[in-house]
């Protein structure tokens, strides 16, 4: 019985493979502290390069950019640390204090993987302090012009304090948003990254997001809403302050608040066309322990030996600012249109996709020898590394990955990713 179980799953597994499209997509929003002009932290270029290369993401939403030199730098760094197709959305100044002296130097900007997103349309929505930065993206699939999959991305950063004054700023800011939602049509997919500088889930602003007699209704995918501030009930989902210490710039409370989102549209979550997957939602960095409550994200106090983040990504996060980002993963059924997708097939090839112990790839081409790849499982989460050498055939173990579906894609060259099974 157990052989002909295992027998089932194998064929079944080979269907799917066989039939499936379903291509995910990976997200990370981050406050970038003031960059470039915060310089308290010698050469914090480096570190996020390190935070990119460990993430991976397909889509990166940034706020707190302060210059066009701040923003070409950034796309520098996600060309070397994700891969060389990386475009970035124009750099605009914000527009929402042109009648005040352009008092405001942090900025929104959205950085994209263009061999699986097109960029279709810039929108500014201007409010009383910050712009609203919305992109519309396309994704790039072999039947966009019959079959489009379009996503709305918000980039964003709501006033900041505590004051009734700074709740009702917040609030003001939303409306203008919302102002600007009613124009599309409802069952728009739209992903809202941003610093919200909320102190409660109960604020104005956050409700109005969140209220189901919106044209369009946001849900926070992770269903963590409640009274984070300085409450350890919600130190899972914390993202500020990753310093104690004062002299790095930003604040250094201690790990104490969620200002830090990413949101969806409430048809992302089941019936869209494109998808947030099930429990892909991270504050990144945050290993979600009690004991990290009121401390450096790089404390010993922060982690534990079984915790997924290790001290030097949170050392790295620490230095680079003092806001974690936050993650998830998109998924859709959709081919992309990668324009190497025959030389890939052609020059990288699994042996079987059906993997017990051993993964044997063969490469056929010099291109993609001697470089790194990644093991991903169907979160988007990386759970292994491996470096090719020359060899045509080559084997490496899998003896410690679980029974499941998982993904190898290559760091250093745009490919299209392998899928393969473990049924050990």
């Amino acid at each position: 019985m157990k052989k002909k179980i295992l027998g089932f799953f194998i064929i079944t597994a080979c269907t799917l493979l066989k039939v499936s499209a379903q291509e995910t997509f990976k997200v990370m929003f981050y406050n970038l502290l003031n960059y470039p002009e915060n310089d308290a932290v010698p050469n914090r270029e480096d570190d996020l390069e390190f935070i990119l290369s460990d993430y991976q993401p397909d889509l990166f939403l940034a706020c707190e950019l302060n210059d066009i030199t701040g923003a070409n730098n950034v796309l520098d760094i996600t060309r070397t640390a994700i891969n060389l197709d990386f475009e970035m959305a124009t750099y605009v100044s914000n527009t929402s204090d042109d009648f005040s002296g352009d008092q405001n130097s942090l900025q929104n900007l959205l950085y994209y993987d263009s061999t699986k997103f097109v960029l279709e349309d810039e929108i500014i929505v201007p409010t009383d302090l910050r712009d609203f930065n919305i992109y519309k993206l396309l994704l790039n699939t072999i039947d966009q012009n019959t079959n489009p999959v379009e996503l709305y991305v918000i980039v964003c950063h709501l006033k900041a304090n505590n004051d009734p004054e700074d709740e009702l700023q917040r609030f003001n800011m939303v409306v203008e948003l919302d102002n600007y939602l009613d124009t599309l049509p409802a069952d728009t997919n739209i992903l809202l990254g941003g610093d919200l500088n909320l102190y409660t889930g109960n604020e104005p602003a956050f409700q109005l997001l969140l209220q189901d007699t919106n044209n369009i209704t946001f849900a926070d995918p992770v269903d963590r809403v409640g009274n984070w501030s300085n409450n350890p009930n919600f130190v899972d989902v914390f993202t500020q302050s990753t310093r104690t210490m004062s002299d790095l710039g930003g604040a250094a409370g201690g790990f104490d608040d969620r200002f830090d989102f990413i949101l969806t549209s409430e048809n992302m979550l089941s019936t869209a066309n494109i998808t947030y997957v099930d429990n892909s939602y991270q504050a990144y960095g945050n290993n979600g322990l009690s004991s990290c409550y009121n401390r450096a994200i790089n404390s010993s106090d922060c982690a534990i030996p079984s915790s997924p983040y290790s001290f030097a990504i949170r050392d790295a996060l620490h230095n680079f600012s003092d806001h974690l980002p936050v993650t998830l993963s998109l998924e859709a059924d959709v081919t992309l249109s990668l324009s190497n997708n025959s030389e890939i097939v052609e020059n990288i090839r699994l042996e079987s996709s059906i993997v017990n112990n051993e993964l044997v790839v063969y490469i056929n081409s010099p291109k993609y020898f001697n470089k790194s790849f990644g093991i991903y499982n169907t979160f988007g989460q990386a759970v292994g590394y491996f470096q090719t050498n020359s060899d045509q055939r080559q084997v490496f173990s899998a003896n410690n990955l679980s029974n499941g579906i998982y993904f190898i894609g290559f760091h250093e060259s745009n490919t299209k990713s392998l899928k393969f099974v473990i049924t050990n």
